[in-house]
């Protein structure tokens, strides 16, 4: 008995010891790391001391098994008491050193909301087999997406906005085919969206607000069945809107403001009734609104301002089951506006600026 508690208690400080300690090469890694970054208010790198980092060490855990280090979690608003403590969300300055590139065990690396941690993300981020998500969102990185990032062929979750990214996305980003969440918006991204965009098929949101992008939607995207919400608002796209994305599976929001938008509003996207959120406002799109709502519409908001838009309100929109927001502002729009709902909750603002639009809650006819 007493030696198989002499062998259990071994194990368990065996088991113990790979837990809590790094290998001298994480450690090192992980140093200068910390070197290259300044945080000067929470003091969240005190911690960094001593070898038992997969346990005391400030946003750093490991592998139960191998004991190497597999998660970086350095968030600069947090609800972690260190944050609460100091009554201040986190701002931190310096670099990503390419020392991170050591860590090969690491599968997720977030750096995120620090207000101003710039450079380039290091080329050699793409060497990281093991890289399941990787958020660098929120400081003042530039340079370019590396373009070998299609190598991180386990990559989940890729948050790169609120940055200063230029350069195009990389072709070879489209064969990450376990992305889930891409968020590359408010940075400064150029060139067209790939045309094989469509390839990841378990995407379910594609947020690229507030970039350069040009050129048209690729069609491809009508084939990602996952897709709930697409934003590529504030952008240059150009092209016309077409009606594959209104039968597009579980796409709930589409965001398309502010772009160069042209042609007529395709029937097939008013009548869906997937779509919950629709802006399209502030392009230059064409034509008749189509009568094509029904009892099955359900619109959280519906944004067709600032078009060219023309012709009368389609009468069906009273059947829609029900409409939040509705802005048809800064069109040419002419004719009574329906009564019943949801025009009797709606106010002036959303039907001003028109060719001669009458009726509650404008003039009499």
């Amino acid at each position: 008995m007493s030696v198989l508690l002499t062998t259990l208690t071994l194990l368990f400080t065996l088991i113990s010891s790979v837990t809590s300690s790094c290998t001298p090469s994480d450690i090192a890694a992980l140093q200068a790391f910390r070197s290259s970054l300044n945080e000067p208010y929470l003091g969240i790198f005190n911690t960094w001391t001593g070898t038992s980092c997969c346990s005391n060490w400030y946003g750093i855990s490991c592998d139960p098994t191998t004991g190497r280090v597999a998660d970086i979690n350095l968030r600069g608003e947090s609800e972690d008491p260190i944050f609460e403590k100091a009554g201040r969300s986190g701002y931190m300055t310096g670099s990503i050193n390419p020392s991170i590139c050591k860590l090969d065990g690491l599968s997720t690396l977030i750096l995120a909301d620090w207000k101003a941690v710039s450079g380039e993300i290091p080329e050699c981020v793409v060497s990281l087999s093991n890289l399941r998500i990787l958020d660098l969102i929120g400081n003042k990185i530039s340079g370019k997406i590396p373009a070998n990032i299609g190598n991180l062929k386990k990559l989940t979750v890729l948050n790169l906005a609120d940055n200063a990214l230029t350069g195009e996305i990389p072709a070879s980003l489209t064969t990450l085919a376990n992305m889930k969440h891409l968020d590359l918006s408010n940075n400064k991204l150029t060139g067209q969206l790939p045309a094989d965009f469509g390839n990841l098929k378990m995407l379910s949101r594609a947020l690229l607000s507030k970039n350069k992008l040009s050129g048209a939607i690729p069609s491809s995207i009508s084939g990602m069945y996952r897709l709930a919400d697409l934003d590529l608002s504030v952008n240059q796209i150009s092209g016309s809107v077409q009606g594959w994305i209104g039968s597009m599976p579980v796409l709930s929001t589409l965001n398309l403001d502010s772009n160069m938008i042209s042609g007529p509003l395709p029937p097939a996207l008013l009548s869906s009734t997937g779509l919950g959120i629709l802006n399209l406002s502030r392009n230059a799109i064409e034509g008749n609104i189509p009568d094509v709502f029904g009892p099955k519409s359900y619109f959280m908001a519906l944004d067709l301002s600032y078009n060219n838009l023309k012709g009368p309100i389609p009468g069906s929109l009273s059947s829609a089951a029900y409409v939040g927001h509705l802005d048809l502002s800064h069109n040419h729009l002419c004719g009574p506006i329906p009564a019943g709902t949801p025009f009797d909750h709606l106010e002036a603002s959303s039907f001003s600026f028109n060719d001669c639009l009458c009726g509650n809650p404008l003039r009499t006819c």
